[in-house]
């Protein structure tokens, strides 16, 4: 965990050298850092599997790319639904920990293990009597409807624990603590990783120079990987919550499990907004993807593919994203208004650089790591194409997303809620909607339109930012 006065404690507004300033600022960036590359590191991890999962489905065949890939936007519907009830969590613990209430803290934790016990059991319900339903809403093609549900079915077994990693890991971010969920993803990452290789292949001989090797394997195709990642899925959720209720700063143990409404409510009212935007969002991406899999499996294997390329080149943007919500909502429960200011002013440069590089990386090695996924070339160009079209709009993204992380951690989501919304129904559904199924024109159309969505978002962010619409500790928001 990150002790240092940036992080806990209240902050003060006393004149400074220029010379303190800067230490100060230099401290500053020091925390940035070391609460976004841990993030960053995890989620690299998660997506380099997420390239292994695909390389190795995808050498099955354009079936078996497209039966896994027909519902990974249900899945991004139900992981962003949790992820957003736990950015309620996240805002009430980052700013006890700015007031110095570790008391507050630690009973917010145990707060979100009842979240997480209600939501698990809820989502297992509803994700396992669904399964069968999901291809079929979601267009996929009937000849792989069957093989479809049941990777769904079994990828969602394991809800109570996938819960309990969402949740936690969110809960330990906000108390500074961004290592223990970086590890416990690489550990996780790494179970998958070696599953699938025993579970989806059949078992081979391999020679290496002059040996023979017999390499185990259950031949279990698409099955073996949803198995695979359950099992992952399993282990992580055990663990982070057995570290959780040993930490030595938020452990919830001696505290009630009871509904607590003086810690649920202002968590929900955070939460709420959020959750509405993500399952707007997620929803909207599910309508984006079923119209992207009535286009064939050419587009909807080159869809998947570039999804998969283009999560890997967001990573530093999500990455301080979240050390923007730590201290915003820090900087808030000490009520610096300087601070939070000075935080802006770092996170905007740092943010746009990281995506400018990772843009420009994207835009260079599309090709290349399209190739990775498909054989086929009329996969691997229209792949190409698409995400060669995204790399040049990183940088605005970029923005948005530093600008709407200070917002969840100052608890200011409503406004982030009307701006997705908008961005993703107005924009996106409605110009895919209007191109690909009026006019008749293809994936390239439909990438387009996302594009337009994220400028959007630039846009409107951009506006928020020079107005001071973001801070509540603005003075222009205080008379």
């Amino acid at each position: 965990m990150i002790k240092t006065g940036i992080l806990f404690g209240k902050g003060n507004n006393i004149q400074m050298t220029e010379k303190k300033k800067k230490r100060l600022n230099l401290e500053m960036v020091s925390v940035i850092m070391t609460l976004a590359w841990p993030t960053m590191l995890e989620q690299l991890m998660q997506t380099a599997v997420q390239y292994i999962d695909t390389a190795m489905v995808g050498s099955l065949g354009t079936q078996a790319t497209a039966a896994v890939g027909a519902t990974s936007t249900v899945n991004w519907l139900i992981g962003s639904s949790i992820s957003a009830l736990s950015i309620g969590f996240l805002s009430f613990i980052a700013r006890a920990c700015g007031a110095n209430d570790v008391a507050a803290a630690k009973r917010s934790v145990s707060q979100a293990a009842l979240a997480v016990l209600v939501t698990g059991v809820i989502f297992t319900i509803l994700t396992l009597s669904l399964s069968r339903y999901v291809p079929v809403w979601m267009q996929v093609e009937p000849g792989i409807q069957a093989l479809a549900a049941q990777y769904f079915f079994i990828l969602y077994i394991p809800m109570l624990p996938r819960t309990a990693s969402i949740i936690f890991g969110t809960v330990l971010r906000a108390a500074g603590d961004t290592r223990t969920p970086m590890k416990i993803g690489v550990v996780v990452n790494l179970i998958n990783v070696v599953l699938n290789f025993l579970l989806i292949y059949p078992a081979r001989t391999i020679n290496l120079f002059s040996f023979s090797f017999m390499i185990p394997g259950a031949g279990m195709g698409v099955i073996g990987a949803a198995a695979a990642s359950a099992a992952a899925f399993t282990f992580g959720g055990i663990c982070i919550t057995v570290i959780l209720w040993r930490h030595p700063r938020i452990s919830p143990r001696g505290q009630s499990f009871r509904p607590d409404p003086a810690i649920l409510r202002p968590c929900l009212r955070v939460a709420f907004p959020n959750m509405l935007q993500r399952f707007g969002t997620s929803l909207g991406y599910v309508a984006f993807a079923s119209m992207i899999n009535s286009l064939g499996e050419v587009a909807t294997a080159a869809h998947t593919i570039a999804n998969t390329v283009e999560s890997a080149f967001y990573i530093p943007g999500y990455g301080m994203q979240t050390a923007a919500a730590t201290l915003a909502g820090n900087a808030y429960g000490a009520e610096d208004e300087t601070r939070m200011n000075e935080l802006a002013a770092m996170f905007i440069p740092i943010e746009i650089g990281l995506m400018i590089l990772s843009g420009g990386l994207l835009f260079l090695l599309a090709p290349l790591l399209t190739g990775i996924f498909s054989g086929s070339q009329e996969v691997v160009l229209l792949g190409s194409t698409v995400l060669r079209m995204v790399a040049v709009s990183e940088p605005f993204y970029g923005f948005s997303i530093i600008i709407e992380g200070m917002m969840q951690g100052v608890g200011k989501t409503k406004e982030p809620f009307v701006f997705n919304i908008i961005g993703m129904w107005g924009i996106r559904i409605m110009g895919t909607f209007f191109c690909t199924q009026l006019l008749g024109l293809g994936l390239v159309s439909a990438w387009a339109c996302m594009i337009a969505h994220n400028l959007f978002l630039f846009a409107i962010f951009l506006f928020c930012y020079l107005k001071g619409i973001w801070n509540p500790l603005h003075k222009a928001q205080k008379a």
